[in-house]
């Protein structure tokens, strides 16, 4: 306790020194917890909104649909998903979805697509298009309707009422056709989602594939998504190798890997920020060890052993270091709130944001991540910075550091 006081009373010995170090870790804090930040957010809001738009939660296939998705491989008797997920009391909604690929072409142009056959009721509730519309109105579940991005729609020079021809093959291997006329346009996150999806209803999918009452998928919706492990392998048990049920993390694997990897990155960048105060804190610390060579001599002399010198000098580098931290972590937090409710608006990048499936606007996310980063590294840091002049105090010669002029 007396080299606690000892190490906070030396601390301020010269305040404006103290000070100036304290603010320059405040600073470092502050700007690496507020793009720390909104990194995470720009990150998990490119995962959620592939989540909301389209993936959802989880996703039933018949086994190999996943890698291979062609129209032959679709569920035969989806009656029997249908009666697993209704008696699982941990799936909140689901809807059977076809999906394929295939050819959309108006008088002027054509372009491919994939084919997102969907019941309009069910799909409104699970995921998030129909916010997304800009233009018309969402399926209704009249037969022969089709949504479509707006930058498909410009492309292929097609407006509201507008009709359209998509082409796919069928599951008997023939080429199938329908007629579409344009019901609404949607503008998501994504540009290029927004050039190669559209929705139309799943009677009509079925109709123009050939497929009966056959589906592609089914698409759900969990209580509680941190259980996704344990529902995918229930739901695995009860229906069988026949059929796959794969989470989110499994269907975008490079989204959930680029998180993985920010979360490593990112404590490289902490250290980094936390080499270049070291250098501030090996200054400050020389200085205020050449300043007290005496002192240090008398003490040495008086009996005081080496360890407890190192301790003392290294718990002012780490008084330094917590105090300039939590300073700066309280000035982040008090930044980062008001961005968490209006976010950071980034309108003059939409363009390129657009393309990587990012809104115009970013909302930072505060992890634990960020605050073991913040709170652990750049103390260890400082302590680290104070080590050098530590062991310079501890070699001081007693005679003649009480000599020193």
């Amino acid at each position: 306790m007396i080299l606690l006081n000892l190490a906070w009373r030396n601390l301020w010995r010269n305040t404006r020194r103290s000070v100036i170090v304290l603010t320059s870790v405040a600073i470092g804090v502050v700007a690496t917890v507020i793009l720390d930040t909104l990194s995470r957010g720009m990150i998990f809001q490119m995962l959620n909104n592939q989540v909301g738009s389209h993936v959802t939660h989880m996703q039933i296939h018949r086994a190999g649909f996943h890698k291979n998705p062609v129209i032959q491989n679709t569920i035969a008797d989806p009656e029997r998903i249908e009666t697993v997920l209704r008696s699982d009391p941990e799936i909140v909604l689901y809807s059977a979805r076809v999906v394929t690929f295939g050819l959309l072409s108006s008088a002027t142009n054509s372009s491919g697509i994939s084919i997102v056959g969907v019941d309009p009721e069910r799909e409104r509730s699970l995921t998030t298009i129909r916010s997304y519309i800009v233009e018309g109105s969402y399926l209704t579940g009249a037969p022969r309707e089709i949504v479509i991005g707006k930058a498909l729609a410009e492309k292929l020079e097609v407006g509201l009422g507008d009709r359209v021809v998509a082409m796919a093959s069928a599951k008997d291997g023939t080429m199938g056709s329908e007629l579409f006329r344009v019901a609404g346009l949607f503008e998501t996150f994504s540009s290029e989602f927004d050039k190669t999806s559209v929705y139309v209803p799943r009677s009509s999918a079925q109709a123009m594939l050939e497929l009966g009452s056959e589906v592609s998928e089914f698409a759900m919706l969990v209580t509680d998504p941190d259980r996704l492990a344990e529902i995918s392998k229930r739901l695995r048990s009860r229906l069988g190798e026949e059929y796959e049920v794969l989470p989110y993390t499994d269907l975008l694997p490079f989204l959930v890997l680029q998180i993985e990897l920010y979360d490593q990155s990112m404590v490289i960048f902490y250290v980094i920020v936390g080499i270049a105060l070291i250098f501030g804190i090996i200054n400050t610390m020389l200085m205020s060890v050449f300043e007290r060579i005496k002192e240090f001599g008398v003490l040495k002399a008086i009996g005081m052993k080496n360890g407890r010198i190192l301790f003392m000098v290294l718990t002012e580098a780490l008084f330094l270091g917590i105090i300039g931290t939590v300073v700066g972590f309280l000035v982040g937090y008090l930044v980062y709130l008001p961005l968490s409710t209006y976010g950071l608006d980034l309108s003059a990048f939409s363009g390129s944001l657009r393309s990587f499936g990012v809104g115009a606007i970013v909302y930072p996310v505060l992890t634990a991540g960020v605050i073991t980063n913040a709170l652990i590294i750049i103390p260890l840091m400082a302590v680290t910075g104070a080590v050098y002049p530590a062991v310079r105090a501890m070699r001081l010669e007693p005679v003649r550091a009480i000599r020193y002029v």
